[in-house]
């Protein structure tokens, strides 16, 4: 389905559930995650403006509040309320200026993994990092440049499956991943990682900030800049099943416990 450019997928019933990617990816990996939590929810997963199947931004302004306004508008369009939200990854970024411009929209939201680099106390050997990465994309590609990004967080390297290898609609989803690289590597990987969030405004709604992380993940640099948003809003950061794609490698274990979340919450 289309709304105003964006392709989204809508499964289930209920209070508005809206799933926002991260990286390179778009509503394809949330689809286990998303069927499985359809009996309880109106799940609804999307491609980002410019990723995969949605259309293009006007490639002016800036991009994350797009990203931001984006979200916004599928919750006004779609939802009866405000809706619950999860985000993963630069996602969880998109998700937090949403929840600080738009708190009336967000019910609560699930903040998994943000890559903000720069509020670690190493930030500055991050971010310096990054710029090497876009170097290397600049220079070789980038395929070349998220393999020494991977290596270096501790993710496996892009796939490029051969055929046959692969049922169809997996070589489909990571084709068209790796076709999203270089908008991602272009205007997300230095930029949003450098995302200064409205602390103020998060303390106010920090009873609807949920903060999550990998249990799988906890000694990779994903999982750390929740613990500085967590001990600056006093809160904590709960473990969900996986790593920073358990929605996607884990789905069975993933759905239940974020359902679990939502509920108590």
């Amino acid at each position: 389905m289309e709304l105003n450019g964006i392709y989204y997928e809508s499964r289930g019933s209920g209070p508005l559930l809206l799933f926002i990617a991260g990286g390179n990816g778009d509503a394809g990996p949330f689809a286990p995650t998303a069927q499985l939590l359809a009996d309880r929810f109106t799940t609804v997963a999307y491609d980002r403006r410019g990723f995969s199947r949605s259309a293009p931004g006007s490639g002016s302004g800036d991009r994350l509040a797009q990203d931001s306004a984006d979200a916004a508008m599928l919750i006004e369009q779609l939802g009866d309320g405000p809706a619950y939200v999860f985000g993963s990854s630069s996602g969880a970024i998109v998700g937090l200026d949403l929840a600080t411009r738009r708190p009336d929209l967000v019910r609560a939201f699930v903040c998994h993994e943000p890559p903000l680099l720069h509020l670690l106390p190493d930030g500055d050997e991050w971010l310096a990092f990054l710029d090497e990465v876009h170097a290397e994309y600049q220079a070789n590609g980038a395929i070349a440049a998220m393999a020494k990004f991977n290596a270096r967080i501790g993710a496996p390297p892009p796939m490029r499956p051969a055929a046959g290898e692969l049922p169809p609609h997996v070589v489909e989803l990571i084709e068209r991943m790796n076709r999203n690289l270089d908008l991602f590597l272009e205007t997300e990987l230095r930029q949003y990682t450098r995302y200064a969030p409205d602390f103020d405004a998060l303390g106010r709604i920090s009873d609807r900030i949920l903060l999550v992380g990998g249990a799988a993940g906890r000694e990779f640099v994903p999982y750390r800049p929740n613990l500085v948003i967590a001990d600056w809003l006093g809160s904590r950061v709960t473990d969900l099943p996986g790593d920073h794609i358990g929605y996607a490698t884990s789905p069975a274990e993933f759905a239940p416990a974020l359902a679990a979340l939502l509920s108590a919450h």
